[in-house]
């Protein structure tokens, strides 16, 4: 593949790696697009027993691109089709993940991040909120801990985010602790897996099903809003926006 995403098969496992590491893997309309492709392919190729989504360069995602975001139906639908894959998506994380990595991350089904990984919310911050990826999160995080991070941006690390839920395990050696996690998914049966991924994201569907159309048009409020045009131009220019006490 070319672009923004490589690909790479070895005994049934497909490792999609988004690789645009001079804008920090950050959620362009180009790498959606060309995630979701990829993902397509997998779908429909026999050969693929699971995914794994990782990424070069010391950050998995630093969420929506601000100067080529791609349509919000765009980004749901890459969440939904991470989710509806009749596949297994494992994530591979070692390194920094930030807003709408977050929902990308928490719509694999396995998860595992190293001791470089650290993670936070930082829609707030940029006058915003975390609405879509909301579709992916809320199923999977601690109530208490998900209104902490919602609500201040603060970053946290991969232990806490194993305490949380949105990662399956914190490990010194990431490659080491999906060893056997992709060991057992080419021991099991391609309609074993399908059936047992319907099982275990029947709820996280429910979600889309009831609130992706609302939450879609509330993101499109708010990034049309004054205090998100103060904050993106101020990240953009790297200072605080004008409502920092």
């Amino acid at each position: 593949m070319t672009g923004h995403v490589t690909a790479a098969h070895e005994r049934g496992v497909t490792t999609l790696a988004l690789d645009a590491p001079g804008s920090r893997n950050a959620l362009s309309a180009g790498l959606v697009a060309e995630v979701s492709d990829a993902l397509a392919d997998c779908a429909k190729d026999r050969a693929v027993r699971a995914v794994v989504l990782t990424h070069t360069g010391s950050t998995f995602s630093a969420g929506a691109d601000l100067k080529a975001p791609p349509s919000p139906y765009a980004f749901v639908s890459l969440l939904r089709q991470i989710v509806e894959l009749p596949k297994p998506v494992v994530a591979r994380v070692t390194g920094h993940v930030r807003a709408g990595g977050l929902g990308l991350l928490a719509a694999c089904d396995v998860a595992v991040a190293g001791p470089e990984a650290d993670f936070a919310l930082t829609e707030v911050r940029i006058g915003v909120a975390p609405a879509m990826i909301s579709l992916t999160l809320l199923p999977r995080l601690e109530p208490r801990a998900a209104a902490r991070y919602y609500l201040t941006g603060e970053r946290f690390d991969a232990a806490e985010a194993a305490r949380i839920g949105l990662v399956t395990q914190a490990a010194d050696d990431v490659d080491a602790a999906l060893a056997p996690v992709l060991d057992g998914m080419r021991r099991a049966s391609p309609r074993g897996l399908a059936e047992a991924k319907k099982l275990v994201t029947a709820r996280v569907l429910e979600t889309f099903e009831r609130d992706a159309e609302d939450l879609v048009q509330r993101s499109a409020s708010l990034f049309a809003s004054a205090e998100a045009r103060e904050g993106m131009t101020a990240f953009l220019e790297r200072r605080d926006p004008v409502w920092v006490l």
